[in-house]
């Protein structure tokens, strides 16, 4: 599909340093954290907005399909080009064009690492809140193509409730600017909100107008043990009714507790059929209600109930529960965790409903699923380790994986609450979605007619 001209024209673009066709370095891009892989024809690291409308545009001309990435931490395969092409390596455009924190926001470039814009933030007192596992290494790109979330989001929202305004190459080269500075805006359709999770699959974001909070004053955890996760649901449910928002509320089952107990022994978590932990956050007083509140809710389900000790214990907790996915695998060495499945969410009365539903499926197929997540938000994470050497093991996997998604629609849920479709989850749109999906393909059409932007992804 490339040829020498193409790719000689498209190194006089953004300089022969910025580009390649080595066969090493496009492998490095053919997969995320997920599965899928696909190969790219050629890398490309633009530097300005600029650059990636000139690529884009001759992208276009020639009908040659375009993935932007980030970080590659995606675990949907959203990133991967799954026809070949070019892939566009964002990372680089990773500049903070504005603090603008009279207005509450930030103009930032899609490559900055979410952790590095809240370290540059921290020192004026504010924070972007959306706290996702992987935040030390993903981009803001990325979490607005997906619209992220993470730990936070019970309170605080997902990715979309943050980004005012978005600057985005179209498929055919022409740069749009989309919503404004205002904090809130009705002038015309919300495009904005379009691009917000659509994965790349309408334009490139090339730079956004992103809204930032204050942070909080005081921030305390609290552990509840129970003696089943089918408790633990009704807790959360049970406190979320109390009137109190948590500024977290996460879910470890008696695998995720023994797994990460084995990845930092210093954390002696206790050993539970769950552990709910909370975060509340805000002022002194605050902080104190929400902790009452909490404890009240849960005194007659839970077996314990203590607050963390300190910051530090606070934070070890926190950092600990960042690496649940991957100390999963720590529990046995010859299996490795596989990332399929793992993102549901249900509506947050069907907590209970749904956990008791992974435990049946999970002894259905003989296979262990160790459940963690924002439960607070009705998100739960369910983590699957397999033989890889084994097709047995892949059968049983690939078709509990299914169970655990149809499971969730059926329940008024989603097949993913914050990784995203790409191409993992793309074939249970039509079942989520409806007639929806039609309308979304008219959107795919509309904007992208030729189809080359991250092509195959989303069931568009």
């Amino acid at each position: 599909m490339l040829n020498v001209d193409l790719i000689e024209k498209m190194g006089n673009i953004v300089g022969t340093e910025n580009i390649s066709v080595a066969s090493c370095e496009l492998y490095c891009y053919s997969s995320d954290a997920s599965q899928i892989r696909g190969m790219p024809e050629v890398v490309i690291k633009p530097r300005t907005t600029a650059q990636v409308s000139d690529i884009v545009r001759l992208a276009y001309e020639h009908n040659i399909p375009v993935t932007a990435r980030g970080a590659g931490t995606g675990l949907s395969g959203g990133c991967v080009p799954l026809e070949g092409g070019i892939v566009l390596d964002m990372s680089g455009m990773n500049r903070i064009v504005e603090f603008d924190l009279d207005n509450l926001q930030v103009i930032v470039e899609p490559g900055i690492v979410q952790e590095k814009l809240n370290k540059a933030l921290e020192p004026y007192g504010f924070f972007f809140p959306p706290d996702p596992g992987s935040s030390a290494m993903c981009t803001i790109g990325g979490l607005i193509a997906n619209n992220g979330s993470g730990m936070r989001s019970v309170k605080y929202g997902t990715t979309r409730s943050y980004v005012l305004g978005l600057e985005i190459v179209m498929a055919d080269g022409k740069i749009i600017k989309t919503g404004s500075k205002t904090m809130k805006t009705v002038a015309g359709y919300s495009l904005t909100d379009l691009f917000v999770g659509s994965e790349g699959t309408l334009g490139i974001i090339t730079q956004a107008i992103i809204k930032v909070r204050a942070l909080p004053k005081e921030r305390s955890v609290i552990f509840a043990s129970f003696k089943t996760p089918e408790l633990a649901g009704k807790a959360v449910v049970k406190v979320l009714s109390s009137g109190i928002v948590p500024s977290a509320c996460e879910i470890l089952d008696s695998n995720i507790i023994r797994a990460l107990n084995n990845y930092d022994p210093k954390l002696n978590l206790p050993q539970a059929g769950a552990i709910l932990l909370f975060e509340v956050d805000g002022s002194e007083a605050e902080v104190k209600e929400g902790i009452n509140l909490i404890v009240k809710a849960c005194e007659d389900l839970a077996s314990a109930i203590r607050t963390a000790s300190d910051k530090k214990e606070r934070d070890e907790i926190w950092a600990a529960r960042r690496l649940a996915g991957a100390a999963i695998s720590r529990l046995d060495p010859v299996r490795t965790r596989v990332y399929v499945g793992e993102d549901v969410g249900v509506p947050i009365k069907e907590i209970p409903k749904m956990l008791h539903k992974v435990d049946e499926i999970s002894k259905e197929f003989d296979l262990p699923i160790m459940t963690y997540g924002h439960i607070g938000d009705g998100n739960l994470h369910t983590g699957m380790c397999i033989d890889m050497l084994s097709d047995e093991d892949w059968m049983k996997l690939n078709a509990a994986a299914d169970k655990i998604h149809r499971t969730a629609i059926e329940l008024g849920g989603t097949v993913t609450a914050e990784h995203g479709v790409g191409s993992a989850r793309s074939e249970y749109m039509r079942l989520e979605l409806g007639s929806a999906l039609d309308v979304m393909i008219t959107i795919k059409k509309a904007l992208d007619p030729k189809g080359i932007l991250n092509p195959g992804k989303m069931g568009v």
